[in-house]
């Protein structure tokens, strides 16, 4: 009868122990400031892009939505700053109207990059992430598609066959909004080279800017 008292005792006191544990390690990590960790996550979202700067007579465009994610990395240099590259899959482009070869076309182009960011960051507060930075961007892939087109079929495989430029230099920066693992991100961003390799091409000749609005997850 001891003995069984005496386990009883020893569960409990055991039982104790590990809530005060429990609950030692859970107020250590509410006080934990997360600035001064490395972080890192997965995002997605949209961009809506449009162009400024353009050389080409005769061309209008108009905002054009695409989708837009990837990882992001945090690294901490002091508490209140640090460096934040992203790998990002991002859609741009525009819908326009313009003219090619004295032929009147309608066009919505999509531009498939890789965008590879470098931010520095600044945090204030540990809720709130100030970015910018440059930001490197190559093109995988560019999709044109004509509608209410008068270009002939020569025509269009000569519009889209126009050397592009696949390496592109971008500035960019935005916020992040942090809670908990949960980060809601806005971006803005513009490219400083034009598109096209060749300055007279009759093609539109431009630049990309764009806004993003994304949702992410940080895994650790």
């Amino acid at each position: 009868m001891y003995n069984f008292g005496k386990n009883i005792c020893k569960r409990q006191l055991t039982i104790c122990l590990v809530f005060l544990l429990l609950s030692s390690i859970n107020a250590f990590s509410q006080n934990e400031d997360s600035r001064e960790y490395i972080s890192f996550g997965f995002k997605a979202g949209i961009n809506f892009s449009s162009i400024y700067n353009s050389h080409t007579e005769n061309f209008h465009a108009r905002g054009k939505a695409g989708f837009a994610g990837g990882a992001f990395l945090y690294i901490p240099i002091a508490k209140y700053i640090g460096i934040q590259p992203e790998v990002l899959l991002s859609q741009r482009g525009f819908n326009s109207s313009g003219i090619y070869l004295l032929s009147s076309y309608e066009l919505k182009r999509t531009l498939n990059y890789v965008d590879i960011p470098i931010f520095f960051a600044v945090k204030p507060i540990e809720r709130l992430t100030i970015l910018f930075g440059p930001q490197y961007s190559f093109l995988m892939s560019q999709s044109n598609v004509f509608t209410n087109s008068s270009l002939n079929r020569f025509q269009e495989e000569q519009f889209k066959s126009e050397p592009v430029r696949h390496n592109i230099f971008c500035l960019t920066g935005g916020l992040d909004f942090n809670f908990n693992n949960v980060v809601f991100g806005l971006r803005t961003g513009w490219d400083v080279t034009h598109n096209r390799e060749n300055s007279s091409s009759q093609t539109p000749r431009y630049k990309n800017i764009w806004l993003q609005a994304s949702v992410g997850f940080r895994i650790y």
